[in-house]
């Protein structure tokens, strides 16, 4: 069974930065995709970003150029560095993975998902 543990919401102010870490555990595969998603009040699940295990990345249309993820595949654990933040990118964000098959933004794509994480940008 994987396990996913999302952490570093927290509130900024526009234009600063957070980093966010999913920390994989239980049962991984060497092979995956991982994916950030955010859901804010009130509106639908958005695509944040998706990285898999060779490192190749894609993003959101909202977050292109600002959003950066990354992975540490010793650790089990992907990162979402989020710069020049927004009010609009106030959410619950979500890490979710998938073993096997494509790697792609959608999120029926994804077995497993986490608990969430707050971010709030005043």
């Amino acid at each position: 069974h994987v396990q996913l543990v999302e952490s570093g919401g927290g509130s900024v102010q526009a234009g600063g930065s957070l980093r966010l870490s999913c920390a994989a555990s239980g049962y991984t595969y060497s092979s995956y995709c991982m994916g950030w998603y955010r859901q804010a009040t009130g509106k639908e699940r958005e695509a944040v970003a998706t990285i898999e295990t060779s490192g190749i990345a894609d993003y959101g249309d909202s977050v292109r150029g600002r959003f950066t993820i990354s992975n540490d595949n010793t650790k089990n654990i992907v990162y979402l560095q989020m710069n020049s933040l927004k009010p609009e990118d106030t959410a619950m964000y979500y890490c979710a993975a998938a073993y096997g098959g494509a790697c792609d933004l959608l999120p029926q794509t994804y077995n497993y998902w986490g608990q969430g994480t707050q971010v709030t940008v005043s």
